[in-house]
């Protein structure tokens, strides 16, 4: 093992990174989206919407961010093509670094400026009346539950970019994880959809982590949910880093 895989990494990183700042629409795309969601669903249709609740941006807010998380990793997926495309990674493996070193950057990459389009998210949250009872270690289970979900996902980014055969082709997959939350708890509450919307509804991955994420945020009993979530979140990840991995070496 490469004594100097974490500098290779942070190397990597460090590269990625300043592309994104460079380029700074690619958070602001992944961040006005979600906004403007917030706006409608809050000022236009929540009074419109039985939640239960009296404050509904509270309940809108994590299905929010693990929308803007979904639309953040298309972005992974199109920079990692694109620098296959190039050759980029030709290039760095005929350097003497780890030969994972620049996946690893582009995926940590992901973590980080996803980490920032949900902070700008939940900024804008607090303009629009969104208040939490949540200590720090209910603040710090939330990050962590972001956090896997986001590596979860970027790496299903992963292998779309690696396997995509246009550019269109490797940020396509993006966009049922974006509309998943609609079929979901993060909008309405689950009970007022037909028997088999229901279902589905409350039995994927995004009803479960929303649950465990609006639980933490308003100091309420989490439940179960919490481990379900974290379930498929550690799951999803795991499946698709081995994956990821397999269509790197084939590609390299």
């Amino acid at each position: 093992m490469n004594t100097h895989y974490f500098s290779d990494m942070s190397v990597m990183l460090g590269r990625s990174m300043r592309h994104i700042f460079r380029s700074m629409d690619t958070i602001i795309t992944v961040t006005i989206t979600p906004i403007a969601m917030m706006l409608l669903f809050v000022y236009v249709l929540g009074g419109a919407i039985q939640t239960g609740t009296d404050n509904y941006v509270n309940y809108l807010l994590p299905g929010i961010l693990l929308m803007a998380i979904a639309s953040g990793i298309a972005y992974t997926s199109y920079r990692l093509f694109m620098d296959m495309q190039r050759g980029i990674f030709e290039r760095f493996h005929s350097m003497p670094i780890a030969r994972s070193a620049p996946l690893w950057g582009h995926v940590l990459t992901s973590l980080v400026s996803n980490a920032i389009s949900v902070l700008v998210i939940i900024l804008v949250a607090l303009l629009m009346g969104f208040r939490s009872s949540a200590g720090v270690l209910s603040w710090l289970a939330v990050t962590g539950i972001l956090a896997l979900f986001t590596l979860a996902l970027t790496w299903i980014a992963v292998i779309a970019g690696l396997s995509a055969t246009s550019v269109d082709g490797a940020g396509a997959f993006a966009y049922p994880l974006i509309f998943l939350p609609f079929i979901s708890s993060a909008f309405v509450p689950t009970e007022s959809m037909p028997s088999v919307v229901r279902a589905f509804a409350e039995n994927q991955p995004v009803t479960s982590i929303v649950e465990a994420i609006r639980a933490l945020l308003s100091g309420q009993p989490v439940g179960n949910n919490i481990w379900i979530a974290l379930a498929w979140c550690v799951g999803i990840m795991l499946v698709a880093y081995v994956f990821a991995m397999r269509a790197y070496k084939k590609r390299m």
